[in-house]
């Protein structure tokens, strides 16, 4: 298959070009109107495809819940924003819960599946810190324990790719060793760390921070803390929730001057809610979260976020237009750059020969014309 567009990205910038498609791998690039294409499309942006490192769910499915048949949906529905991978992202709950989650996406990816592509799992706590715990529950937060993650590990069949933790509750800094030394990309995040402790964990092996400004300690003069950690370190790698209201476009915009276009990434953090009507009942790791006007979730009767239903084409879009961060830094956030911190990027998050052919086609407003998952159109 030759698909074709005037605006294909290439090389940190569009150039009117075909793609030939053969096996689920771009086979070959070529100028445009070379061959007779399949496919032409015209003005709309060819794009390599989004990768989505933290999400827990969506159409009313969460990864918690461990069950096939809500993964195998979710998975073939999602590349309708765009996602062509993903890590299914857990939520701190109790250990037989957790186990369940893991071993259900081990089973599905065994067996098989139709969609975004599983890279892993995303197992988020329960090794957090109850002042920054945001809504995950608080009766399943647990301190770090290389023996208990490695029973969890085995139960996802080695899948736990990538870990949140806090860690400053990580004696020693074992479980962050451990996870750097077995090819987990560890992450801080829900966290009470100050600057220096924040500075260690990255000595012993962090290379990540998850949803930088929410569940953390804030910036400071005197102490920046997890974000000023964020800001200074350029080349640790920094999750953000694109959606203007966990973060305000002023501040997208500062985390993205800081971090430049190499070691930003844009997450959804979404939740089961998100791609469902609008006042269904949801929960998140047991207890009861609301869906606002806003597109937030709530814990229910409080003021406390629980997460997202951001799409992450229109993330992109609120980054360029309204954050107005350079479109080439917007994406690489959900593109190259979660692609190089998970270690896939011989592979993905790039329009090159030889790479996957995940792309995504947006028109002028960002819009998902047609979502295209190792060369197999989903939409």
């Amino acid at each position: 298959m030759v698909i074709q567009s005037k605006k294909v990205w290439i090389a940190g910038q569009f150039l009117d070009a075909q793609l030939e498609i053969r096996d689920g791998k771009i086979e070959a690039v070529y100028p445009y109107d070379s061959h007779p294409a399949d496919k032409d499309y015209g003005e709309d942006r060819i794009v390599p495809g989004f990768i989505d490192v933290h999400t827990h769910g969506a159409y009313g499915y969460d990864t918690n819940d461990g069950t096939e048949e809500g993964l195998r949906d979710w998975m073939k529905r999602i590349p309708c924003e765009g996602v062509t991978s993903i890590l299914p992202t857990t939520v701190t709950q109790m250990p037989d819960v957790l186990t369940a989650a893991v071993a259900n996406v081990a089973k599905v990816v065994k067996e098989g599946y139709e969609g975004a592509e599983i890279l892993g799992i995303h197992f988020e706590g329960p090794y957090l810190d109850m002042k920054y715990k945001g809504a995950q529950p608080p009766e399943a937060i647990a301190k770090p324990s290389v023996e208990q993650f490695k029973m969890y590990q085995e139960a996802a069949d080695g899948l736990i790719k990538y870990i949140t933790l806090a860690p400053e509750q990580d004696d020693e800094f074992q479980l962050t060793k451990y996870c750097r030394s077995h090819g987990v990309v560890v992450s801080m995040g829900h966290s009470a760390a100050n600057y220096r402790q924040a500075l260690m964990g990255i000595a012993h092996g962090a290379t990540s921070m998850t949803h930088v400004y929410n569940g953390m300690t804030p910036y400071h003069h005197r102490d920046p803390g997890l974000v000023g950690t964020a800001f200074r370190v350029r080349e640790i790698y920094g999750e953000v929730i694109c959606d203007g209201c966990h973060s305000s476009v002023a501040a997208l915009n500062n985390f993205f001057t800081a971090k430049g276009r190499d070691f930003g990434i844009m997450v959804s953090d979404s939740l089961r809610a998100k791609h469902c009507p609008p006042g269904g009942k949801y929960q998140l790791g047991g207890h009861d979260i609301e869906i606002r006007e806003n597109g937030l979730a709530y814990l229910k009767g409080t003021e406390t976020i629980a997460g997202s239903t951001l799409f992450m084409n229109r993330g992109l879009k609120i980054l360029v237009e309204e954050a107005q961060v350079p479109f080439d830094t917007a994406l690489n956030s959900c593109t190259i750059n979660p692609a190089r911190c998970l270690g896939v990027d011989d592979r993905k998050g790039k329009i090159v020969a030889g790479y996957d052919a995940d792309l995504v086609v947006l028109d002028r407003d960002y819009e998902v014309v047609q979502t295209y998952c190792r060369g197999k159109e989903m939409l």
